[in-house]
């Protein structure tokens, strides 16, 4: 353990070079399902592709559930680097993925339950949900390093190794894509072929993962097991976790909702909305990193106890996401007419989405606040106030949704959408203060 908890300067440099190589590796995530979905075409049968795209939004949706252990794991390490503990940055890696193979190894062994509860949810026909299920029987032997790989992501976010996260998902991608080609292509197993690229991507995946965490490994601290299993550290990562599942779900449910609404109001609005809904997916993935930023930087401030550095962090990470928020505003309101017509060839739906684009230029502008302080909460894992106000958002998106869907519609609907960020946003906010009183460390003069 070092003596001397430090955190380093805080400035905008720092920011882009945390949060740059996030935003690039998050620009590979739609081409694997591109490829995925281009490859099986080849085959020249609608059911391959159906039952190709349904599986894999299941098990990616169950994986999904396990997204809090990279987020509690980078608020966690984060803090553990600030404080100068190398001791416990290692012990937590192990700690983290230790949960992931538990809970991977759960949906192993639930598998049958699983598949069925996800077709009595999501019926297909008979040859799509045949082909599904053996698409699902090859992926789900991937789910332990599925899982694990969002305790590396978050390990090496929290050391702010964020290169090593775009190195990664290259790496998975890239050899993803290229089993693809060669066992759909090559050697015709068709869906199986698909299935079994993913699982050797994931499994290589996490063994490159591991690689680039080496460090971790150099000392003793990994495999303390006295610390990694102590029962005080234990219950911390597993309130932490909860909470922010919690709060997952709770988004997640939120944005169910507005599809699930949206889908009363007509085909063509239908398809709209579920075009404008990319332009949110292109907003999330280009300001992730600066929110990635903060949980790291904010992280170590906490850490390290410094109160003036937990400001200074929060300050200069989201000045980044803020003019992030605006170019991609502009971007929008410029070019939304464009990206409309690349989305869609029908003319009915290109001139219904135009008519609500405007929710989408001011969307990246009203939700910044909401997403940077994600990032900051999570760094600081304050992770029950996250909880509460998701919980205090939601009841005033339902709200707002009773209101305003009947009154205004479609726009009702996305206003509701815009409604929800915003309260996100200040519940978080009215909170932080307390947040940064918390911190002992005295601001600077």
């Amino acid at each position: 353990m070092s003596a001397t908890p430090e955190v380093g300067p805080l400035t905008h440099g720092r920011v882009l070079k945390i949060a740059l190589p996030i935003v690039l590796s998050n620009a590979t995530v739609p081409i694997l399902g591109a490829v995925d979905t281009g490859v099986v075409g080849q085959m020249g049968l609608a059911a391959p592709i159906g039952a190709v795209g349904i599986g894999a939004v299941i098990l990616t949706s169950v994986y999904w559930i396990f997204s809090f252990l990279r987020m509690g794991t980078t608020g966690l390490v984060a803090q553990a680097k600030g404080a100068g503990d190398t001791a416990e940055t290692g012990a937590l890696l192990t700690r983290a993925l230790l949960f992931g193979a538990t809970g991977g190894l759960a949906l192993v062994v639930l598998q049958a339950a699983l598949f069925w509860g996800a077709f009595a949810l999501a019926p297909a026909s008979d040859e799509v949900e045949g082909l599904a299920r053996d698409y699902m029987a090859i992926r789900i032997w991937g789910a332990p390093a599925a899982i694990g790989i969002y305790a590396v992501t978050g390990w090496l976010i929290g050391m702010e190794r964020t290169r090593g996260v775009l190195v990664l998902q290259f790496w998975m991608n890239g050899i993803n894509i290229a089993l693809d080609v060669w066992f759909v292509l090559g050697l015709g197993w068709g869906v199986q072929g698909v299935a079994v690229a993913t699982l050797i991507a994931e499994w290589s995946g996490l063994a490159m993962g591991l690689w680039l965490c080496r460090a971790a490994f150099r000392g003793e601290q990994w495999r303390d097991w006295v610390r990694v299993f102590d029962p005080a550290r234990l219950k911390r990562m597993l309130a932490v976790n909860a909470d922010i599942m919690i709060r997952s779900v709770l988004l997640t449910a939120s944005f169910t909702t507005f599809l699930f609404l949206a889908s009363d109001l007509g085909d063509v609005t239908l398809a709209a909305n579920q075009v404008l809904l990319q332009f949110l997916e292109i907003t999330a993935f280009a300001l992730d990193g600066f929110a990635f930023s903060a949980e790291a930087l904010v992280g170590a401030a906490v850490g390290a106890r410094d109160r003036g550095a937990l400001r200074r962090a929060g300050i200069v990470s989201s000045q980044l996401g803020v003019a992030g928020a605006v170019a991609l505003g502009v971007v929008f309101w410029v070019f939304g007419g464009t990206i409309i017509d690349l989305m869609t060839t029908s003319e009915a739906v290109r001139a219904e989405a135009r008519i609500y684009l405007p929710w989408l230029v001011a969307g990246p502008l009203l939700g910044i606040a909401a997403w940077m302080l994600d990032g900051i909460y999570i760094g600081a894992t304050w992770t029950r106030e996250m909880r509460i106000a998701a919980l205090q958002s939601t009841g005033v998106y339902i709200a707002a949704l009773v209101v305003l869907l009947p009154w205004l519609g479609n726009h009702g609907l996305w206003l509701s959408l815009m409604i929800l960020n915003v309260a996100r946003g200040l519940t978080l906010w009215v909170k932080y203060p307390r947040m940064e009183a918390g911190v002992r460390g005295p601001l600077p003069s």
